[in-house]
């Protein structure tokens, strides 16, 4: 049995980002993100255990025009 590679991407490469993520990316509570999705500021979907997930390109373009930093653990 020949074994394969896997190649692991960087965390922060991946295209979507979880409620926590996004807070700490605008120092805010998860409770304010959640909030921040339901009245349309950002989009989110949801996983089948019904976690929230955010597009990172959207949040990238959202915190640049808020003129946030990018704050990467």
């Amino acid at each position: 049995m020949e074994l394969e590679t896997v190649e692991q991407t960087p965390h922060h490469a991946h295209p979507l980002m979880r409620t926590g993520e996004v807070a700490r990316l605008f120092r805010v509570d998860p409770s304010t993100v959640i909030r921040w999705a339901q009245k349309g500021k950002f989009q989110c979907g949801r996983t089948l255990g019904g976690q929230r997930r955010y597009l990172r390109s959207e949040i990238e373009a959202l915190a640049e025009a808020d003129g946030m930093g990018m704050i990467w653990p």
